[in-house]
Parts: structure tokens; C-alpha cells; sequence
């Protein structure tokens, strides 16, 4: 047993389908993700862990610029109220890659899968296809990803307003766009770059960064949920 802080979140109803297919084809080797033409390694599949847990997604504590609508929304933002994970509910983007649990990357053809830990969350990154005309708005958006050189650019769009962006209430509107560099700066190491532009909750476009670390003997747990003590009032 691994020494990590453990907590109880409830699984998503992943299919035995769906997870026999990651098995079957991230075991494949495909030239969509194994080295661009200039060489440089395009595999970023493995067990990865935060290098340095930060419960806001602004380490040097500075504060994106908020617009009004922002501000109400941050002032209203309880930890022990109304986090969106008090009721069980995914992560959403960025706070998923954010969270104090290992994710694993699954590469196969024509998709990128991020799997969490935590609600055993499954990300979705297409790689064959332009953004939908018109998404449904959800937790995670609509995510469509490129390779530039040895870096996984995502783009994400067609979110809900429910999630925060990271662990101390932050907010986002549906008008989130949210735009990654994914890439390993070495063997060991991961690092996702954001880009963080919602015009009705912020004042300009902001960046954040979050470190990984590959534990090559780990596997991803399950894991439950368990916060049916707490009262979970979303903001309206």
C-alpha cells in the first residue's frame, strides 16, 4: 500500500467495454504518439503524480483579476458547503488534473484518456476531430487535442458552471475555454501548462502550471464516495 492520503469519492460507471479497449490498445504501438518527425518522444502514458499539491491553482498566491460576476461567485465559495465535490460530482477541468490523487494516461488511436483517481474520473481528449458545432455543457467539456513537436496541445471548451477551477472555489462560467500544453520535460517528469479565459468570470486570460511525477509501480485505485454527512448547497 502506497503512503498517500487516501479519501472515499465515489467510482464513475466506467464500462467493462470502454476499459477493455484502453487495456487492449494502449498496449499497441501507434506512430500518432510515439515520436513526431523530428524524433522527440510523444509517449506520455504512465501513473503520474503532483509534484507539489497546491490547494489553489495560483501557488505564488496571486489572484486572477475578477470581474463582478466573478467576485460574487468566489465570495459565496465554502469548502464545508457548497464544493461541488461535497455532493460527489466530477472534478471538471482544470481541478481534475489539480487534485491530490494520481492520474493515468492512456494513449490509443485517435484519443487520449486521462483517468483520476479521484471519482475515478475518465477524461475524454479526441484527437480526430474539430470541436462539436454545439456541445452539451458538462463537467469536463469537449476536449480536442494536436501535437506540436513533443507537446500535447488541448483545447477545451462546452462546460457547465457548476465546477471550481481548482480547491479554494474559484469560479468559472459556461464560457470557460481552457487551453493545455501537456509534455515531459523529462523521463520523470510531467508538466501541464493552462491557459485560463473566461470573460464573464475574469478580467483577461491567466496562466497556471502543475508538475507531475511518474511512479512507473503504481496503479490507479478504486475509490468511493463517502459525504453523505455533508449538506451540499450549489450556488444558484
Amino acid at each position: 500500500m502506497r503512503n498517500r492520503l487516501m479519501f472515499l469519492i465515489l467510482p464513475s460507471a466506467l464500462s467493462i467495454v470502454v476499459l477493455a479497449t484502453i487495456l487492449v490498445q494502449s498496449a499497441k504501438p501507434s506512430n500518432n504518439f510515439k515520436t513526431s518527425q523530428e524524433g522527440v518522444s510523444r509517449d506520455l502514458m504512465g501513473v503520474w503524480l503532483y509534484d507539489h499539491y497546491h490547494h489553489a491553482i495560483f501557488p505564488e498566491g496571486v489572484m486572477p483579476s475578477l470581474t463582478t460576476w466573478g467576485e460574487t461567485r468566489f465570495r459565496t465559495a465554502d469548502t464545508l458547503v457548497n464544493d461541488p465535490n461535497l455532493g460527489c460530482l466530477p472534478r471538471g477541468i482544470p481541478r481534475m488534473m489539480m487534485a491530490p490523487y494520481p492520474i493515468e494516461i492512456y494513449q490509443v488511436s485517435g484519443m487520449v484518456l486521462i483517468e483520476q483517481e479521484s471519482l475515478n474520473e475518465l477524461r475524454h481528449i479526441r484527437m480526430n476531430r474539430q470541436h462539436l458545432k454545439d456541445p452539451d455543457p458538462s463537467y469536463d467539456g469537449d476536449s480536442i487535442g494536436k501535437w506540436e513537436g513533443n507537446t500535447l496541445i488541448v483545447d477545451t471548451i462546452g462546460f457547465n458552471d457548476v465546477t471550481w477551477l481548482d480547491n479554494g472555489g474559484l469560479p468559472h462560467s459556461d464560457q470557460l475555454h481552457v487551453i493545455e500544453r501537456i509534455r515531459r520535460i523529462d523521463h520523470e517528469t510531467l508538466q501541464d501548462d493552462f491557459m485560463i479565459e473566461d470573460p464573464k468570470a475574469y478580467t483577461k486570460a491567466w496562466i497556471a502550471s502543475q508538475d507531475y511525477k511518474l511512479h512507473s509501480d503504481w496503479e490507479i485505485q478504486e475509490t468511493t464516495c463517502d459525504h453523505n454527512h455533508y449538506v451540499f448547497h450549489p450556488v444558484q
